[in-house]
């Protein structure tokens, strides 16, 4: 670590020309001797990340001294963490070719003198807080490079953006400006990012001209595209083309080629078609066409696209059809062909594509096995089948050190028993078998693999005892484990609940919420939450449940369940618990969903259970449990739902009194209440009362859409339980309930 001694600087020679202290671990202010260096030509602090404060701060004889930094040419001071906004006075060192302040915190306006400095060259300006328009008119201004991405600034894009005759680069993405794109007056632009602004119209002819351009992205705005056009014919050198989220158009009528292209990125651009030109692009390497409405079967032609290089391949989200397609190219290592209609087998060439790192071939219409090259690949890290219907057994043969770390295969025609070389796969983090026909017992060998964090082995044909655990600390980082709608029998597994570490005392205070996965896959994940099937498109990494509903387990609830902390979800419904609910559960307050239902619990509602203010649904119902029902915080919001078919319940909500005294209706939040409520977090009443009456997981994310656009569009899916699966529920309660008897 060290300071800035601003003292041993007036000790430098006079003829310092260039002072470079780059990530340095200076700390502290800039003094204002820092910068009294009359010859220095270039200043170069970058990456000094723990200096602060504001560059506005240095005094008035500094100011009324700038001379002293007269022959100033290189100023660098990114990633340095200053605030405030961007001083005027820099306008004043008029023999500046480069600047850049970028990655800071910079706000406030564009101060108009930077814009009028006659010899810069570079203006680097992104990833700060700056707002406003740009300068309607500048003069003698002719920069090579322009970066101002990753701001707040708006209005439209004056002219003088266009009309520089030496500028290469011009980054103006992620910023508010609306407006078409002008005209461009000269051929120099090597690299153009205007994406994700809200500009409209139509790209200008004169982007033709520019045949020295190499990058161009236009994504995430509103801009009408013609891909086909004579507009792109010209474009010989460009290797990045990125116009994802727009209208786009193609006319495969017109004859062109790009042939140095390198990455072509369409989605979401309501495209029908595949473009033609692709045919010559012989060095691709990266081709997303996901979520459009590309309809019919993959042209052959596709499969010699880039065959020495291609090595990501983005067809999700389309209304594709017919036999599954394989790419000739050796080189794939990313494959995303979900959400379309493909069908048959999964062909054995995809063995050929020996680098493969992630394959998502799910929500289709596939059949046949699993290719055992699949499991006994090396490179594969993600293998994401779900949702087919696939059949016989998961091959037994994974690799030893394979680098698996997400397997999902929910929702086929698996059967058979789990291979016991799933335990080979010591980077697992999530196993998804759910909704298969997989059998035998509880695979207790999973417990060696340290990284798993989630476990859905739901709605299969497991069964019997599950025994105490083989490995002497199983399963440390589960967060996730579902095992319902199988015939397990016998006690809950007591000594796995002592070793779920995982579960226990999370502390979430100040921690960023984060998602499972990794840069080019999003872990997913179908749960059963507050009695719904959700089907998450993304996993929080704070999301802890369990689920062992629709089983025959029997005897007491341990008490040690209170020890698991951090727990949102836990689900011992239908099966043939008896005893009391253990008052430990009240220590779980992080709690979102209880459901206890459909067993033989007994004894009163543990009080403490009123402590559990993020409770957003509780079930007890179909049980024997007796006494008052407690009154309170979140128990208030409950209906009777939440305690049918308890005969010696009593009180609100119920209509049965206790004692003798009415069941009143507690009375509703105080005007103070509400007002409290209307300013929590920055949300509206809608969003709070969301959030208390569903909890953390569910009802901030909901209120955070409605803050955001006004109503719950949610990215998740929620399915209601289809009534064939609560009526099997409960034909087999009945049949349990009557085998006892």
């Amino acid at each position: 670590m060290s300071s800035i001694r601003p003292n041993s600087l007036l000790n430098l020679s006079s003829s310092l020309t260039t002072l470079s202290l780059r990530e340095c671990d200076l700390r502290g202010k800039l003094e204002n001797n820092i910068l009294y260096l009359p010859s220095i030509q270039t200043l170069d602090l970058t990456g000094n990340s723990n200096l602060e404060g504001s560059l506005l701060m240095f005094s008035r004889e500094f100011l009324n001294s700038i001379d002293n930094l007269k022959s100033l040419k290189h100023l660098a001071l990114p990633n340095c963490n200053f605030t405030g906004s961007i001083p005027a006075w820099l306008g004043n060192f008029t023999k500046l070719t480069y600047l850049d302040l970028s990655n800071n915190s910079f706000s406030g306006l564009l101060p108009s003198s930077l814009f009028n400095l006659p010899n810069l060259s570079t203006l680097n300006l992104r990833y700060n807080q700056l707002v406003g328009p740009l300068p309607s008119h500048v003069s003698g201004l002719n920069l090579i490079i322009l970066s101002l991405s990753s701001n707040f600034l708006n209005g439209t894009l004056p002219s003088w953006l266009f009309s520089m005759p030496s500028l290469e680069t011009l980054y103006l993405n992620g910023n508010q400006f609306v407006g078409e794109i002008g005209e461009f007056k000269y051929n120099s632009l090597r690299h153009l990012d205007l994406g994700y602004n809200k500009l409209h119209g139509s790209i200008p002819r004169s982007v033709s001209r520019l045949v020295n351009l190499t990058s161009l992205s236009l994504s995430s705005n509103n801009l009408s595209i013609m891909l086909g056009s004579e507009m792109f014919s010209k474009l010989e050198n460009l290797y990045d083309l990125v116009l994802s989220k727009n209208s786009v158009s193609i006319n495969n009528n017109a004859a062109y080629a790009l042939p140095n292209l390198l990455r072509l990125n369409l989605s979401s651009s309501n495209i029908s078609e595949f473009p033609i030109f692709l045919r010559l692009t012989t060095n691709l390497q990266v081709l997303d066409l996901s979520n459009n409405q590309i309809y019919g079967q993959v042209p052959r032609w596709l499969g010699d696209v880039g065959m020495n290089s291609l090595y990501y391949v983005n067809l999700r989200g389309n209304l594709l059809q017919g036999p599954f397609p394989i790419l000739n190219s050796s080189n794939l290592q990313f494959m995303f062909f979900s959400n379309n209609k493909f069908t048959g087998e999964i062909s054995s060439f995809i063995c050929d594509a020996i680098y493969l790192r992630v394959l998502d071939l799910s929500h289709n219409n596939l059949s046949g096995m699993i290719p055992k090259c699949l499991v006994n690949s090396t490179a594969l890290s993600v293998l994401d089948l779900r949702m087919n219907s696939i059949n016989g057994t998961i091959p037994a043969t994974f690799a030893i050190r394979n680098n698996f770390r997400n397997i999902n295969l929910n929702g086929n025609q698996l059967e058979g028993s789990l291979p016991p070389s799933l335990a080979n796969c010591r980077d697992l983090e999530v196993l998804d078998l759910g909704n298969n026909k997989i059998s035998g017992a509880f695979p207790y060998w999973l417990g060696s693999l340290q990284k798993l964090q989630v476990l859905v082995i739901r709605s299969n044909r497991f069964q019997g005892y599950i025994d105490n655990p083989k490995t002497k600390f199983p399963f440390p980082n589960l967060r996730i484990i579902d095992i319902s709608n199988n015939q397990f029998n016998g006690p809950l597994p007591l000594t796995y609940f002592e070793y779920l570490k995982a579960m226990m005392n999370v502390d979430e205070s100040g921690v960023a919420s984060k998602y499972m996965g990794e840069h080019f896959y999003q872990d997913s994940l179908n749960i059963m939450m507050k009695g719904h099937n959700i089907e998450m498109e993304r996993v929080l990494t704070i999301l802890t449940s369990i689920d062992f509903s629709n089983n025959s387990f029997r005897g007491e609830m341990p008490k040690i369940i209170g020890r698991l902390k951090s727990l949102k979800g836990l689900n011992f419904s239908y099966n043939n618990l008896t005893g009391y609910i253990p008052s430990s559960i009240g220590n779980l307050t992080n709690l979102e969903w209880l459901d206890l239902s459909f067993n033989k619990l007994g004894g009163k509602i543990p009080s403490q259970l009123v402590d559990l203010t993020s409770l957003g649904v509780l079930q007890l119902s179909h049980n024997q449990l007796t006494g008052h029902i407690p009154s309170g915080k979140q128990f208030n919001t409950f209906s009777n739902d939440s305690y049918t078919e308890n005969l010696g319940l009593c009180g609100f909500p119920l209509s049965r009194t206790c004692d003798n005294h009415e069941a009143k209706q507690p009375p509703p939040p105080t005007l103070q209440q509400d007002e409290n409520l209307d300013h929590e977090n920055g949300f509206g009443w809608q969003a709070v009362s969301i959030g208390y009456a569903c909890g953390t997981i569910f009802g901030m994310f909901m209120g955070y859409l409605m803050f955001k656009i006004g109503k719950p569009k949610c990215i998740v899916r929620m399915v209601k339980l289809e009534q064939h699966i609560m009526l099997r529920r409960l034909k087999k309660n009945a049949h349990k309930r009557g085998g006892r008897r």
